[in-house]
C-alpha cells in the first residue's frame, strides 16, 4: 500500500510555520510515502513567489500544486518550467510556463503521477479540464497506476462532477481553492478517493485566511480595503489517501487536522 497526504491550501506565513511544525512529525507518523500541498497563496495570502515554492520543498513536500494566482510572482514562472516538482493547471493554454503534470517518486523508488486542473464556473474561462486530464492519462501518464488530481475550483458541483467522470482511472481526486474543508469523503465506485475541498492550513480564526475584521468590513462597505492575512493559531487541513499499488485504487480516505498553537 501507498499512502499520499494531499495538504489543502497553504495560506501566508502561518500556514508556512505549520508545515514547518506539523508535517515533519505528521509524516513519521502516518508513514507517509508523498507529500502533495497546493501552494498557491502561501506568499502573503495571494500567490507563490519562487523562495517561498522552495521554502515548501525544504518541509518535506514533493510535489507543489498550484490554482488561479500562480502567475502574481513572476519569479515564479522560470521555476515552474525548471522544477518538475511545481506544476500549474494544466488547462492553461499550451504556451504558458510549466506543466500541468508531474511524476514523483517516493524514497523507496514508487512512482506517482500527479495532475493539477482549474475549474471554470464561477473562475477564469480556461479550456476544458475534462478534457485536459484525458490528455494527460492517455499521454503522459498513461503507464502509471496511482496517480492523484487537484481540482482548484470554485464550484461543488464541477469538482463532484470530474470525480465521477474520472472514477477508476485515477486513484484520488481531491478539490482545492475554497479554504473551508469538506466532509464528503468517500471512495467511488471505480476505486477513486474523492473530497470537494481539503480546506486550509493556515489562521485558524480567520475567515479563509483573511482578518476577520478586514474580511467583515470589505464585505460590509465594498470597498477595496488593504487584504490582510489573519494572525494566531494555525492549523493543517489535510487528507491522507491509501492506494493499492497493484490497482491504483484507492482502500481508505482519512480526513487529518492538526492544530499548532
Amino acid at each position: 500500500m501507498l499512502k499520499i497526504l494531499m495538504i489543502g491550501d497553504v495560506f501566508g506565513s502561518p500556514g508556512r510555520r505549520c508545515l514547518k511544525s506539523v508535517l515533519p512529525g505528521l509524516r513519521q507518523r502516518l508513514a507517509v510515502d508523498l507529500v502533495v500541498a497546493n501552494g498557491e497563496n502561501a506568499s502573503g495570502g495571494l500567490g507563490l513567489s519562487a523562495s517561498v515554492a522552495e521554502e515548501i520543498f525544504t518541509h518535506g513536500v514533493g510535489v507543489i500544486t498550484t490554482g488561479n494566482h500562480v502567475w502574481r510572482y513572476k519569479d515564479l514562472r522560470p521555476l515552474l518550467d525548471q522544477d518538475p516538482r511545481l506544476i500549474r493547471p494544466a488547462n492553461y493554454p499550451g504556451d504558458a510556463p510549466g506543466k500541468g503534470w508531474t511524476v514523483a517518486s517516493t524514497k523507496n523508488g514508487r512512482r506517482v503521477g500527479v495532475i493539477n486542473l482549474e475549474g471554470r464556473v464561477f473562475m477564469n474561462p480556461l479550456e476544458d479540464p475534462f478534457r485536459a486530464a484525458d490528455e494527460i492519462l492517455a499521454g503522459p501518464l498513461k503507464q502509471l497506476k496511482v496517480i492523484l488530481v487537484d481540482m482548484h475550483g470554485e464550484a461543488t458541483s464541477e469538482k463532484q462532477a470530474l470525480g465521477r467522470y474520472l472514477d477508476g482511472r485515477v486513484s484520488a481526486v481531491l478539490g482545492t481553492h475554497t479554504h473551508v474543508a469538506t466532509a464528503d469523503t468517500r471512495i467511488l465506485g471505480g476505486g477513486t478517493a474523492y473530497q470537494s475541498d481539503v480546506g486550509l492550513t493556515g489562521p485558524y480564526e480567520s475567515v479563509i485566511g483573511m482578518d476577520p475584521k478586514t474580511a467583515t468590513a470589505r464585505l460590509r462597505e465594498f470597498r477595496p480595503l488593504p487584504f490582510k492575512v489573519a494572525s494566531g493559531p494555525a492549523a493543517m487541513d489535510a487528507t491522507l489517501v491509501t492506494v493499492d499499488e497493484a490497482t491504483g485504487k484507492a482502500t481508505a480516505i482519512e480526513i487529518i487536522h492538526e492544530k499548532l498553537g
